[in-house]
């Protein structure tokens, strides 16, 4: 099987390292998490311009023909320097949903929009009953004539300060957890009955309580068949959760670069801490896992185009095996460090926070491992 990547793509990973390195550093990413934005739309415009928010588009759609390795690229470097943009929520997950089902008129309305940078995209999936079952759904969307009114709540919707719209699961027909009746729409987010509680997340992200009251939506909201939509959402989020892989790794190889050269600096009854053996092994057992999570993300990206049982398989097995190594790897860093690694001055502290959440997003540890021996 070949790895390397294309030049064109080499091409893509060069240039946005270069940009998160010269214009993305520790202190500036500080002060912007912690400013009223909480991110720098002047970066969002930057990626815009540069090609990247639409590299895994295809041509037809108006991207620039990439795809999910693409994605897995950009993420990683996104990765290296726990950049906050909502490219994920954006790009992966709203665009997938367009990619995958949209209907020209709505690709035409909105992925121009998202290439542009003109419109940044929330994915309102979770609720705080459903844990990790996306066909558990209180939110409903009752036929009103030829449209919907949406109704319900939506729980840690990350990037929904930013969004100017959201895509929205909602049940359309059936009983609570049944697969079938379950939907996907798209609405602006200040469509009237939309209202919003932010909040700043553990990562330094920022994330929202999303309620509908009532919400009037046309038909042409609708993306996918009625009541038909949890094998797309199936395949959207496993697409997600790949590029996610990939920025956990990116934040791994950064946090274990971090951990090894502070043991050379910090020393210890009179030497560098790097020289005691128990550390060097721990080192080295972090950069074993870190390199075991990069195989089982390029395995499950280049799994995503093949038959469901296959796709979910990898993806699973690359969620699993890229949480437990975010775990070692973030903990590991922070034991090292000792007392420096919790303050907030010190960005491992903030690698640990990001590899600490990536657990819970579409599914931890346990619920990946429970599909995988379902599936096998």
């Amino acid at each position: 099987m070949d790895f390397n990547f294309t030049e064109e793509q080499g091409m893509v990973r060069d240039g946005l390292s270069r940009l998160v390195r010269e214009q993305y550093d520790w202190e500036t990413r500080r002060k912007a998490i912690a400013s009223g934005a909480g991110w720098r739309p002047e970066i969002w415009a930057q990626l815009a311009e540069l090609g990247i928010l639409g590299m895994p588009f295809s041509e037809a759609d108006g991207g620039f023909g990439g795809g999910a390795v693409d994605a897995m690229i950009i993420m990683e470097e996104f990765g290296k320097g726990l950049v906050v943009e909502p490219f994920l929520p954006t790009v992966v997950c709203a665009g997938g949903f367009l990619k995958h089902a949209g209907t020209a008129a709505q690709k035409e309305e909105h992925i121009g929009a998202i290439v542009s940078g003109e419109r940044v995209f929330a994915f309102a999936y979770a609720e705080p009953k459903g844990r990790y079952d996306y066909a558990d759904l209180e939110t409903t969307a009752k036929k009103d004539g030829s449209g919907y009114v949406l109704n319900g709540h939506k729980a840690v919707v990350i990037g929904a300060p930013w969004a100017s719209h959201l895509v929205v699961t909602a049940r359309t027909g059936g009983d609570r957890r049944d697969r079938s009746g379950v939907s996907v729409f798209v609405l602006a987010k200040d469509t009237p009955g939309v209202t919003t509680r932010d909040y700043v997340t553990v990562d330094g992200r920022r994330a929202a309580e999303v309620y509908f009251e009532n919400v009037a939506l046309g038909a042409d909201a609708l993306i996918g068949a009625e009541g038909e939509g949890l094998a797309l959402i199936e395949t959207v989020t496993d697409e997600a959760i790949a590029a996610l892989c990939a920025e956990a790794c990116g934040a791994m190889k950064v946090a274990h670069a971090m951990t090894v050269e502070y043991s050379r600096q910090r020393k210890q009854f009179g030497v560098p801490i790097g020289s005691f053996q128990v550390l060097q092994h721990r080192m080295v057992d972090m950069y074993t896992s870190y390199e075991q999570a990069v195989s089982l993300t390029y395995l499950a990206t280049l799994r995503l185009g093949a038959d469901e049982g296959e796709r979910k398989k990898a993806v699973s097995a690359a969620k699993v095996g890229v949480g437990q190594a975010a775990r070692l790897i973030g903990q590991e860093a922070i034991q090292i460090h000792g007392g420096n690694g919790v303050t907030d001055e010190y960005a491992i502290g903030h690698y640990f926070k990001r590899l600490t959440i990536f657990d819970s997003e579409f599914g931890n540890v346990d619920h990946h491992l429970k599909r995988h021996v379902a599936l096998s």
